[in-house]
């Protein structure tokens, strides 16, 4: 992740002109994404708050939760180019990329042409991501890090924003490559999509059986996003939140950690970039409430999307029963 911008100082008029603005923007999406999506308000929340932090998601539930709708529907109330790729086995990284194809000119010359692939765009679903493989999971690597990539020595950059909203079965994992580390942690959050309640089933089933659907409406734009995300980068962080993310992230090293459950049960912990996730993630979360700067509630409420993807529990700990989420309910205590 680049290096945040220094902190806008609390008493600047523009910086709370904008917060105001863009609390009742992000409100306005909120609201025009909730009338399609019924029962997600949580999910709605941190995907809103990922874009917001300039990062990727990754979406875990079972099929028929509405996650291809989820991203389609961001991809209208922003006002971003939004395109769909269904990872299967046979998916190859030109089909993601793109590719240089040779033409002759009327003059009998010949050249080589890029032509771009489904990557160039400001919303990429990667829907069902570990359906692909390994060699193909990587073309995302670097689109997702640098938010470019290199074909044959050149570079093309990426629009801008950027995001990658990739989703995943949690059951079948039959013909499934697991996604590595490295690229998990290009993630900003994980989320995970549960069922909805029962009224909001109920509204849902009314809602979509009918003979008209609701039709999400553009709310933002591309550049109103782009302007979110520098004035995110801006929110000023107290010395007491950012020594708590520092204790939350290294608690979970089992190398250096106080706590015997993360010692005895995490084989690998969470690195760097998961402490700059976490900071971004709650400033958005601020930002999007109208408040000048995050707090303890925002880490204890964004630990479990930013955490659990970047650690990984051992075999002992496993058979044992032992859950990431009870470690990171652990690693909550030490700061609270």
């Amino acid at each position: 992740m680049n290096a945040p911008a220094s902190p806008l100082p609390l008493d600047a008029p523009a910086s709370l002109a904008a917060i105001e603005t863009l609390e009742t923007r992000v409100a306005e999406a909120r609201a025009e994404i909730g009338r399609v999506i019924f029962g997600q308000t949580r999910v709605i929340d941190e995907s809103l708050i990922t874009l917001l932090a300039g990062g990727h998601t990754l979406l875990i539930g079972l099929p028929g939760l509405a996650k291809t709708r989820l991203v389609q529907t961001l991809g209208t109330v922003l006002g971003l180019d939004d395109k769909r790729v269904q990872f299967t086995p046979d998916l190859m990284p030109a089909d993601i990329l793109g590719s240089e194809v040779l033409e002759e000119s009327p003059g009998g010359t010949r050249d080589f042409r890029f032509i771009r692939g489904p990557v160039f765009c400001q919303l990429l679903m990667a829907d069902e991501i570990n359906r692909a493989s390994p060699r193909t999971q990587s073309a995302l690597l670097q689109a997702m890090q640098e938010h470019r990539v290199d074909i044959a020595g050149i570079s093309h950059p990426l629009p801008a924003p950027f995001h990658v909203l990739a989703t995943q079965n949690p059951l079948e994992q039959e013909g499934t490559y697991p996604l590595p580390e490295a690229q998990l942690d290009r993630f900003l959050m994980q989320i995970d999509v549960g069922y909805p309640d029962r009224d909001a089933e109920r509204r849902m089933l009314i809602a979509t059986t009918g003979a008209e659907q609701d039709r999400p409406a553009k709310v933002m734009s591309a550049d109103e996003l782009v302007a979110a995300q520098r004035l995110v980068r801006r929110v000023p962080v107290g010395e007491a939140v950012v020594e708590a993310i520092l204790t939350l992230v290294r608690s979970g090293r089992p190398e250096e950690s106080p706590l015997d459950l993360v010692r005895r049960a995490v084989a690998w912990g969470p690195g760097p970039r998961a402490a700059q996730a976490l900071m971004l993630a709650v400033r958005a979360r601020a930002l999007i409430e109208g408040r000048l700067s995050p707090s303890i509630d925002d880490i204890v409420a964004l630990a479990g999307p930013v955490l659990r993807h970047r650690m990984a529990l051992g075999f002992a700990a496993r058979a044992d029963g032992v859950t990431i989420a009870e470690v990171i309910d652990a690693l909550l205590e030490t700061i609270a």
